[in-house]
């Protein structure tokens, strides 16, 4: 059977049976080609490698798609520059869009870079080394991340490649953020928001620009409100190109900036609304349980929040930094709460009154003095 109809018979069967799919396109992507005499070959068996490249991803085989990458270089040569450019790339986004480790991530993309190197596709490599600046970022390697995108950046600014340089510009400000070093972050987001808007921008750059913006908005200023409207836009963007995961976290710190204005009924109404019960899960409740112990000022709920969700909340680190500062802001109006109808107060009762080690209360109300919230004598 001729490769082309093969290849269109996995795409039915993908649909209802993956593992008799991807047995088809391994055969394909298997076939020795000769570019002057079967050009409809040639085609197939591209087509089939990034299709068998999404049938692994769907079905969770990193390591099978690890081998395919370094499989199919021999026939690279057998195309253009820019489709094995666009092949090499799609298959590594696919890989590291799975979100599973492997640990060999950092070492195939090296590897990728340096094949690029050897066959001179500039293009490529440039287009690899944006993507291991991103996993050095997600593996916090952040001085590898921007040693490399400084000098990457010197290169594309010269190319006057701007969809890249835009995808640099914004991976150096996450790093910056990374590291809370807050004016280079915001430089380097302006820089990159400058260049977005002389170039069309997809909606999946457009979505990560503007999460940025909101999580800079939060974290420099303090401007909830701002950052609101930007965790929104993020949101929208990811969820017209259905990136759920992306989308989730864009929702969850909207809910967080609600949160921070203490407007637990905008989380409520958020929560109940259309958008809310299409993304529920453990990422939306978490932010709700948190909404519901602000409300309450009650820290015992609070705290048993972080412990029942301490994935969605403590190891987020933007979502963490925050309900550090809240925690703090609780512990303040409940400590001024009690205190408030004494003249004096032993530290022994305000500790039981609140359910907190004397240390910690003690720490808190000197705090407290010094920033003279309110005025204390021993």
């Amino acid at each position: 059977m001729a490769a082309s109809a093969e290849f269109e018979r996995a795409q039915a069967l993908s649909l209802n049976d993956q593992p008799a799919a991807i047995q088809i396109l391994h055969k394909i992507v298997k076939q020795d080609v000769k570019p002057e005499i079967d050009d409809e070959l040639l085609k197939a068996k591209e087509q089939s490698i990034l299709e068998l490249g999404r049938l692994l991803s769907k079905t969770g085989q990193a390591e099978e798609l690890v081998g395919l990458i370094q499989y199919i270089r021999p026939f690279l040569g057998c195309i253009s520059k820019a489709k094995a450019a666009k092949l090499v790339r799609g298959l590594v986004d696919i890989l590291l869009d799975m979100g599973v480790s492997t640990d060999r991530e950092v070492e195939l993309c090296k590897e990728c870079i340096e094949w690029a190197k050897e066959e001179k596709r500039t293009f490529l490599r440039q287009s690899l080394e944006a993507r291991l600046v991103s996993l050095y970022y997600d593996t916090k390697q952040y001085t590898d991340a921007l040693s490399l995108a400084s000098q990457l950046l010197r290169e594309l600014k010269k190319l006057d490649d701007k969809n890249l340089l835009v995808e640099v510009q914004l991976l150096e400000s996450k790093t910056y953020h990374a590291l809370s070093n807050l004016p280079k972050a915001r430089a380097a987001l302006t820089s990159a928001r400058t260049t977005a808007n002389s170039i069309y921008c997809p909606p999946k750059m457009q979505a990560a620009l503007d999460l940025q913006s909101g999580i800079l908005h939060a974290a420099d200023e303090q401007d909830f409100k701002t950052a609101f409207s930007y965790f929104y836009e993020a949101f929208e963007g990811y969820d017209s190109v259905e990136l759920t995961s992306r989308a989730v976290m864009a929702l969850k710190y909207m809910l967080m900036c609600k949160i921070m204005l203490n407007s637990p009924d905008d989380v409520q109404s958020i929560i109940s609304g259309k958008i809310g019960l299409k993304y529920a899960g453990s990422e939306i409740d978490a932010l709700k349980s948190i909404a519901q112990a602000s409300h309450k000022r009650s820290l015992a709920d609070f705290q048993t929040t972080l412990e029942k969700y301490e994935k969605e909340l403590v190891a987020d680190p933007i979502v963490h930094a925050h309900l550090d500062s809240l925690y703090d802001d609780l512990l303040e109006k409940n400590l001024c709460r009690i205190i408030e109808p004494y003249s004096r107060v032993q530290v022994e009762h305000v500790a039981k009154a609140i359910n907190l080690s004397i240390d910690t209360v003690e720490r808190k109300l000197s705090q407290m003095i010094l920033d003279k919230k309110f005025s204390g004598e021993c």
